[in-house]
């Protein structure tokens, strides 16, 4: 049967995290405080590359763009969220509902595509060595076209599934999330859904397992290449260069699998957001320490600004 009642949707309401009203001080308190240390930890990223001309690698310049990536994808959802938990407004325009929609799945493609550029630099600069200048070197601009390419790809994933999201939707406009997702939307629709389904499936295949299997098969050259040539002094130098990169790779990658390629019941809704939290809210705060605290020449960039600080403060 047809579901009735359709109408033309003009705004839709978040219902949030799945939280007692007594927690939602505690709550706003601790979203707030991981949302200000995702800013402040990635501008300072961003800020150390652009103000130290040693940081100024194609390592460093996939990591600014992964660090502004983090800061815009937490941004999508995270103050939203904060507001509602402040003035227990839930409602969002239909407008505003799509549109972040539209820059959660860009920042979410965007991460992936960084990450497998990322794995590639490191392949490069680990497996071969002396060819590392000759393929990143300034004047080929190759790292710039992959960054750009990476972009070009989000956007136009974004607006793929921004169009086909113009669907009829019942009266029922009650979102049970604290962000617009896709497959939430979908299942709100009154209209055929099966043209999205196939998109997200196949799609998403491209954007999340083939640069999951880019990142894999990037570091197990790397560990070949390692267990070739056993030194102790090498491979602890490779799992300290490539540690940090495989901890972000299982939090965010694994994620999102969790959600969009396993199969949910409606009595895992909580879980579903629980899992949301973690890759909207906690992993772009840990990116910062994880990638700073094993990163020689960022820690030797943030003590010179450091020092700076106390001079011009003197």
């Amino acid at each position: 049967m047809k579901r009735e009642n359709k109408s033309s949707v003009s705004e839709f309401l978040l219902l949030g995290l799945p939280i007692w009203s007594e927690q939602q001080g505690t709550f706003f308190t601790l979203f707030l405080g991981m949302y200000l240390t995702t800013v402040l930890g990635n501008l300072l990223i961003i800020l150390l590359i652009r103000l130290d001309p040693c940081l100024h690698t194609p390592k460093d310049f996939f990591l600014g763009h992964l660090a502004f990536s983090d800061v815009s994808f937490s941004s999508v959802s995270v103050p939203n969220t904060l507001r509602n938990m402040q003035t227990q407004h839930l409602s969002i325009p239909y407008v505003g509902c799509i549109s972040q929609m539209y820059f959660f799945i860009l920042f979410v493609c965007l991460d992936n595509f960084l990450l497998a550029v990322m794995a590639y630099d490191r392949y490069v600069a680990i497996c071969q060595p002396l060819h590392y200048i000759t393929v990143m070197r300034e004047e080929l601009c190759i790292f710039i076209l992959l960054v750009a390419g990476s972009w070009l790809l989000s956007c136009a994933d974004a607006l793929l599934h921004t169009l086909l999201s113009h669907l009829s939707f019942c009266t029922d406009n009650t979102i049970p999330h604290f962000f617009c997702d896709l497959t939430t939307l979908l299942k709100l629709t009154c209209s055929d859904t099966s043209l999205n389904e196939l998109v997200i499936f196949t799609e998403w295949g491209v954007v999340a397992f083939l640069p999951c299997c880019a990142i894999l098969g990037s570091y197990i050259r790397i560990g070949a290449t390692m267990l070739s040539v056993p030194s102790i002094k090498r491979i602890c130098k490779a799992l300290s260069t490539c540690g940090s990169y495989l901890l972000m790779v299982f939090l965010y990658c694994g994620t999102l699998e969790m959600i969009y390629f396993i199969p949910s019941s409606n009595n895992s809704k909580v879980k579903d957001i629980i899992v949301s939290v973690r890759y909207t809210v906690v992993t772009p705060m840990l990116n910062p320490f994880i990638y700073t605290l094993r990163n020689r020449d960022m820690k030797l960039a943030l003590g010179i600004l450091y020092s700076r600080k106390i001079i011009f403060a003197k």
